[in-house]
């Protein structure tokens, strides 16, 4: 499983010119899941993500987590993530998850974050044609992978 977590300022996402999730100060995680990704995949992403110093303390150091500072959090499930550019110029997708696999997993991801987070977070909607906009603060983007574990 891979997320790319970005600190935001504001984010939103849209679905058919209507806006699905909005935020102020928090996180934009896109979550690619592969054919290998399990439920422990998603707990130690989720509590990792939750407990992540990214956000400034008093004195301007990163030492704060999105719980830290009562952050919100917008989920977005993102498939590109597993592209693989080895050959050619066409991206391959193989090692993406296929919708049986992905979506059960999206779905645990969601309520487990909702759970290390103790509140509700917004999402996109898996397979949607998504419009997906930020305000990257810093910036800030950190790139995780459970299968490194970093």
């Amino acid at each position: 499983m891979k997320a790319v977590i970005q600190r935001t300022t504001s984010a939103s996402v849209t679905i058919e010119s209507k806006i699905v999730a909005e935020i102020q100060n928090g996180l934009l995680i896109l979550v690619g899941i592969e054919e290998l990704d399990n439920h422990e995949d998603v707990n130690w992403l989720c509590s990792k993500i939750a407990n992540l110093r990214i956000f400034s303390d008093e004195n301007q150091v990163m030492n704060c987590s999105v719980k830290d500072i009562n952050g919100d959090i917008i989920v977005v499930s993102q498939f590109t993530l597993h592209a693989s550019t080895k050959k050619g110029n066409r991206p391959s997708y193989i090692k993406a998850a296929k919708p049986e696999i992905a979506i059960p997993l999206y779905e645990k991801f969601i309520i487990q974050m909702e759970t290390e987070m103790g509140k509700k977070i917004q999402t996109g909607r898996f397979g949607a044609d998504m419009k997906v906009a930020l305000t990257n603060d810093g910036p800030v983007t950190i790139i995780i992978d459970t299968k490194n574990k970093e």
